[in-house]
């Protein structure tokens, strides 16, 4: 695998894996739901790996989540943005702890525009 390909399947399976423990699964669930062998799945989570679009699709479906869904945080933007650096730090949370921040955020923006007025 090229340099660039192998950073994009790390991160691809760093999601995955995040995803996977999210939902409260092993590596063993997550196979046996996605049809996938178990070392399989744990070469993917270590981004060693090039996953097929059918591989990708049966590990969504298995996290119960959209397709797209897999590729949120992988490549946002680059860590040198400030918006980057956001997305990087919401992607290692926990995905119940995305709505705590999406609400705080739009009480800092409510109040920000109420403070202008």
């Amino acid at each position: 695998m090229e340099a660039n390909t192998k950073q994009l399947a790390k991160r691809l399976g760093e999601r995955i894996r995040t995803l996977r423990i999210d939902k409260g699964l092993s590596q063993e669930q997550l196979g046996e739901r996605s049809g996938l062998h178990t070392n399989y799945v744990g070469q993917i989570e270590r981004g060693e790996k090039n996953l097929t679009i059918e591989s990708l699709s049966k590990i969504a479906r298995s996290l119960g989540i959209p397709l797209e869904q897999l590729f949120h945080s992988v490549d946002p933007l680059g860590p040198e943005t400030e918006l980057g650096r956001i997305v990087m730090l919401l992607s290692e949370r926990p995905v119940a702890d995305h709505s705590l921040v999406l609400a705080l955020m739009k009480t800092v923006f409510s109040w920000e525009e109420e403070k202008r007025k």
